[in-house]
């Protein structure tokens, strides 16, 4: 994957994606064929209620699980077609992950947390540390990079976990309900700082919410029903779909 690729360049490119689960007896149809393209430096929305299939789709978007058909190719790479050790290693290498629920492990602190992407990348512990502590500054956690996340407040943990997503300064970020268990002053400022980065960056980012004030947030909003597009709007007003 290029860096510095064009940005009128797709980075993101999903063609004809379906996904089925067996549930019992019952066939579930989670996706129908499903083709989308995200460019580079665009923060796209995946919008829809529970059960419309974004959870899925942004599972198929990160590797996180094989589509039944279709492919999904990151910066040109099909990743829905890497062995699970070749996926994992390029997640390491170009994707960042903000989730819902924070994932931030209870017994590290905020400086181990945020550094681990670097370790995993081989970064001697005082240079990846010393990138931590600049990005917890950024964050606006410079008085709490010695506490664990039990020592945090919800909000002072997903600012950890933004700052560890965007540590590697990954192409893409995929950001499952960030704002799900916070409250509406944070969910602004978690949502202005993710925004900020990833112009700062000029990275992707793929937002996950049933949350319609998400939305204001995104250049795009791809709104699923059913496991399928029903409307695919830049927030400028032009209708795609």
């Amino acid at each position: 994957m290029e860096k510095g690729s064009r940005r009128d360049r797709p980075v993101i490119e999903v063609r004809r994606l379906r996904k089925e689960y067996i549930m019992g007896q019952e066939r579930v149809v989670a996706l129908k064929d499903i083709s989308l393209s995200i460019m580079r430096g665009e923060i796209c929305c995946i919008f829809g209620t529970s059960g419309s299939g974004k959870s899925t789709l942004l599972n198929q978007l990160a590797g996180l699980e094989k589509p039944t058909r279709g492919q999904v190719l990151i910066g040109g790479v099909p990743v829905s077609r890497l062995s699970e050790n070749s996926l994992a290693a390029f997640r390491q290498k170009h994707v960042g992950f903000v989730f819902q629920s924070y994932n931030l492990l209870p017994e590290l602190t905020a400086v181990e947390n945020v550094a681990m992407p670097l370790m995993f990348r081989g970064v001697p512990k005082t240079a990846r540390e010393l990138e931590a502590k600049k990005m917890l500054c950024r964050v606006g956690l410079g008085s709490r990079m010695n506490h664990y996340p039990g020592q945090m407040s919800g909000g002072q943990q997903q600012r950890a976990g933004i700052a560890r997503a965007f540590i590697t300064r990954p192409d893409i970020v995929f950001a499952d309900e960030p704002t799900g268990n916070l409250d509406s002053r944070t969910t602004k400022e978690v949502m202005e700082m993710i925004q900020r980065f990833a112009r700062t960056f000029h990275q992707t980012i793929v937002l996950v919410s049933h949350d319609p004030e998400m939305t204001e947030y995104a250049d795009r909003i791809v709104t699923l029903m059913d496991g399928e597009i029903i409307r695919d709007v830049k927030t400028g007003g032009e209708t795609e779909k």
